[in-house]
């Protein structure tokens, strides 16, 4: 392990670390008013706690991906990149939302009363609008993940990749919405999703199959994890934006235990499966700045050659004539 990478090892330590013994009082500094409007169903200190640990284990996740990544030439580390990208941009935005910064109070469709609904009396609901940035940037890196694993063409890519913006704003739009009117947005993100499903459980794996057994298994695997995790959002949608049925703190820890697992998780499959597996089988090799000066020089050795044996038939010629 080189330097960087026991740097990288020791930060991510250290942040496990405090993210479990820092004193949180987050919930009493950022106060649960935005824009002079209280919200009354919002996170207490226990779901702040969760969004910090969440943000620690993933953010350690993004750091001991770096240190990887040094074990492979730059060149190579295309896919790392991505998964960092992926976990840090996570890492912001559950530091965001574990100290209650990132929302908007909204008034919910359906008010539960009586005692069956302990914790969940109020007029309106804090929206976490921090999340859904966090998805608009990491998922489509998610998806070029397995997208390039997969081997498809660009236009393939940027169409995925627009089904799934479609899904993540119309989820947003939805959830600031407080009247019925936000299932139509729901329905527009389903049928996204829908598309986005296809795209990789047909056209992926078909096109996967055709670079290669472990190519095809490393992508069956985070396909199939994916799909499996991602089915789950709308589910959790409707649980809590949607039909306001759990409490904030419940929504925190489903949308806490399924973004760790479409992410840090999802990241250490596809990096063991990626371990060996050379980019330029999947026609992302990219020439270092070292190897294009070899490559000019033995091009250039080359030529000169070819030149000087032209010359020496000439003059042989010549010489017998």
């Amino acid at each position: 392990m080189g330097p960087y990478s026991k740097l990288c090892f020791t930060l991510a330590c250290l942040l496990c670390l405090v993210g479990s013994s820092y004193a949180n009082n987050a919930i009493y500094v950022n106060t649960d008013t935005q824009n002079g409007k209280h919200v009354q169903l919002a996170i207490t200190q226990w779901g702040s706690d969760w969004y910090f640990s969440i943000c620690s284990v993933i953010g350690a996740t993004c750091l001991g991906i770096i240190a990887a990544s040094h074990r492979k030439p730059r060149t190579d580390r295309v896919f790392f990149y991505l998964y960092s990208a992926i976990c840090g941009v996570a890492t912001i935005a559950y530091f965001a939302m574990g100290s209650n910064l990132g929302w908007t109070p909204i008034d919910v469709e359906w008010r539960r009363t009586g005692p069956a609904w302990a914790g969940m009396h109020g007029i309106n609901r804090e929206i976490f609008y921090a999340r859904y940035i966090d998805w608009f940037v990491t998922t489509p890196l998610l998806l070029l993940d397995l997208l390039l694993t997969a081997g498809l063409p660009w236009p393939s890519i940027l169409w995925v990749t627009f089904l799934d913006e479609v899904m993540v704003v119309s989820g947003l739009i939805g959830a600031l919405v407080k009247t019925r009117y936000k299932w139509g947005f729901y329905a527009f993100g389903c049928f996204a999703m829908a598309g986005v499903f296809y795209e990789l459980a047909i056209v992926g794996r078909r096109n996967a199959r055709k670079l290669g057994k472990d190519v095809h298994r490393t992508f069956v695997l985070c396909g199939v994890w994916t799909l499996f995790i991602w089915f789950l959002y709308p589910v959790s949608w409707g649980l809590c934006e949607g039909g306001n049925v759990i409490t904030p703190d419940d929504e925190a820890v489903f949308y806490g235990c399924l973004d760790f697992c479409a992410k840090p998780i999802f990241s250490i499959l596809l990096l063991w499966g990626h371990w060996n597996i050379e980019p330029s089988r999947l026609g992302l090799r990219i020439a270092s700045a070292d190897e294009l000066i070899t490559d000019k020089d033995t091009s250039y050795g080359r030529h000169v050659g070819n030149g000087a044996a032209s010359n020496n038939g000439v003059t042989s010629g010549e010489n017998t004539g």
